[in-house]
């Protein structure tokens, strides 16, 4: 019998069982490609964390879903460093600590900032963002059953990639946002078809006084329909946003989930000028929910 001990972390909340779930498991170097998937679908959650041993960072972690392997993800990123902290597999080195993760797409840098040997918050640095594919309104917003009118005006449908590429949407209010209602056949065959992993519906303003935006994360089948919190999307919507000029501050407060019932939210910073985008930082606190062992057989 093989075991695994894992964590499952909350990430971009203070308060267990908020934000987003994600099954850590740690000495993961043995596992194939096919069972981690097996493992992502047992635990049902949007994702689940792989780490294992690094030659270039100081730890090397694969993220997948439901679907398959993520090469970058948020809430997994922040998951993972608190769980190599709160498990003793990563000590902090004074109120600040500068590690590396080696993901699918290469080292990220992430920050740990701690006060009293307790983790505060953590902070990802997500890769130059480009801009790829504008989609037709017309071929997006009916599958979700909206219209060009929901539409934020003067800004395009378009893939955006700070590691993931994921389909951006600014719509006009909270208002277009709670009328979402995505045909999943639709869904799944609009995706094929795409060159986006999945799709973030987002505007201006959010559910409390300190947030600016407002997200709302879907995916096709076989993943987790709604994503509590997703920081790459964030990391995306970010570059979007302050791309195409709707952000006057670099500097703001992401929020997501809250209408069901994962309020999540997130520090995100532009870092460049607008037509130069150096790297989005998205940085939130997580918390340790459940601990255990998974045990598989030899001979799987």
């Amino acid at each position: 019998m093989r075991k695994y001990p894992f964590m499952q972390v909350d990430a971009f909340t203070e308060k267990a069982l908020g934000g987003n779930p994600c099954a850590v498991f740690f000495d993961t170097d043995d596992l194939d490609d096919q069972t981690m998937l097996a493992i992502t679908r047992e635990m049902n959650l949007s994702e689940s964390s792989f780490v294992r041993s690094s030659k270039v960072s100081d730890f090397g972690v694969r993220y997948f879903t439901p679907m398959g392997e993520i090469p970058l993800a948020g809430h997994p990123t922040i998951a993972t460093t608190y769980a190599l902290v709160d498990s003793g597999r990563l000590r902090l080195s004074g109120d600040i600590t500068h590690i590396h993760l080696e993901l699918q797409v290469g080292p990220i840098p992430v920050e740990i900032q701690s006060h009293n040997a307790q983790v505060k918050n953590i902070i990802m640095s997500q890769k130059k963002p480009q801009f790829l594919r504008v989609y037709e309104p017309e071929t997006i917003l009916p599958v979700f059953g909206l219209s060009k009118a929901d539409l934020m005006p003067g800004v395009p449908v378009q893939t955006v990639s700070t590691g993931t590429p994921q389909l951006m949407v600014c719509v006009k209010n909270l208002d277009v946002l709670k009328k979402l209602n995505p045909n999943s056949k639709a869904y799944q065959e609009l995706h094929q078809n795409s060159d986006w992993f999945s799709s973030h519906f987002f505007c201006l303003g959010g559910i409390s006084t300190t947030g600016k935006t407002f997200a709302r994360h879907l995916s096709p089948p076989p993943d987790i329909f709604e994503d509590p919190f997703t920081g790459s999307a964030t990391g995306g919507m970010a570059a979007y946003l302050w791309h195409y000029g709707l952000l006057e501050d670099p500097i703001f407060i992401a929020e997501q989930g809250h209408w069901i019932h994962r309020p999540g939210q997130a520090k995100v910073e532009v870092v460049g000028l607008r037509h130069e985008i150096e790297t989005i930082k998205v940085g939130g606190p997580a918390v340790t929910v459940l601990n255990g062992t998974l045990n598989l057989p030899d001979s799987l």
